[in-house]
C-alpha cells in the first residue's frame, strides 16, 4: 500500500488540483470576465447559479451532521449562517437575489426556479447527495474549491464595473462578502483535511472529492452555456 504524503505534500497536491480544474478556466467564465456576455447570458447564469447558492446551506447541513466535535460544529455552522443570514434580509442568498434584480431579473422568477435548467439541477443535486452520502472527509474536501473562490470574486469585482456598467455596483455585494469568507472557509477546510487524511487511501479520497466538486461547477457552466436563449 502506498505511503501517505506529508501534510505539506498533500496541501500542494490539493492546491494544484484546485487551480488546474477550477471553473475560472471554463470558456463561459472567461467570456464573462472579458466582458463578452450579453445581458441575456448574464441573466441565465445568475438565475441558474441561484439554485447552487440555495443549496450551499443544504449541503453544509449534511456536513454539519457528520461532525462529532462541538467545536467543529460551531465553526462549520457559520457557513450556513453566511448564506441563510441570521435574520430576514441578510445572508448570501439574499445578496444573490439582489444581484438578480441588478441584472434585470424578477425576484419571484428566481425564487420560483422558472429559469432553472435540467443540467444545472442535476449537477447541484449530485453535489448535495455527495455530501449527504459520503464520508465527512470527502464532504469537507469537496468544499476546497473555496481555495480559489476569493480570486474569482476579486476578478468579478474588478471586471463587472468596467464591462457591465449597467449593473448597479450595490448588486455586487455577494462577490465582496465572499472574498473574506472564502479565505476563512478554504483555510479551515484545508486544515481539517490535512489532519484527517493521513493514509494514502484517505488522501486519494480527498483528491477525488475535490475533483468531483470541480466537475460539478464545470458541468453547471456547460449547462448554462448551452441553455442561453438564442
Amino acid at each position: 500500500m502506498p505511503t501517505g504524503w506529508s501534510a505539506r505534500e498533500l496541501e500542494s497536491r490539493l492546491r494544484e488540483l484546485a487551480t488546474a480544474r477550477y471553473h475560472d478556466r471554463h470558456p463561459f467564465n472567461q467570456r464573462m470576465h472579458r466582458g463578452e456576455l450579453s445581458p441575456d447570458e448574464l441573466r441565465t447564469w445568475v438565475a441558474n447559479r441561484f439554485y447552487y447558492q440555495c443549496n450551499i446551506p443544504v449541503k453544509d447541513s449534511h456536513i454539519l451532521a457528520k461532525l462529532s466535535e462541538p467545536g467543529r460544529r460551531r465553526s462549520w455552522i457559520r457557513r450556513i449562517q453566511d448564506h441563510d443570514g441570521t435574520a430576514e434580509g441578510e445572508g448570501g442568498i439574499e445578496r444573490w437575489l439582489r444581484l438578480g434584480e441588478a441584472v434585470g431579473l424578477d425576484r419571484q422568477d428566481l425564487l420560483s426556479q422558472r429559469r432553472l435548467l435540467p443540467g444545472v439541477r442535476l449537477a447541484v443535486d449530485g453535489y448535495v447527495n455527495f455530501c449527504r452520502n459520503g464520508s465527512v472527509l470527502e464532504a469537507v474536501a469537496s468544499s476546497l474549491t473555496e481555495l480559489c473562490a476569493p480570486s474569482i470574486m476579486m476578478t468579478r469585482l474588478e471586471t463587472f464595473p468596467v464591462h457591465y456598467p449597467w449593473i448597479a455596483f450595490s448588486g455586487l455585494s455577494y462577490f465582496r462578502e465572499r472574498v473574506p469568507q472564502g479565505r476563512r472557509d478554504g483555510g479551515e477546510a484545508l486544515d481539517w483535511v490535512k489532519e484527517w487524511a493521513v493514509t494514502r487511501a484517505d488522501q486519494d479520497r480527498a483528491l477525488a472529492a475535490l475533483s468531483f466538486k470541480c466537475d460539478v461547477l464545470w458541468s453547471l457552466l456547460d449547462s448554462v452555456q448551452q441553455g442561453v436563449p438564442r
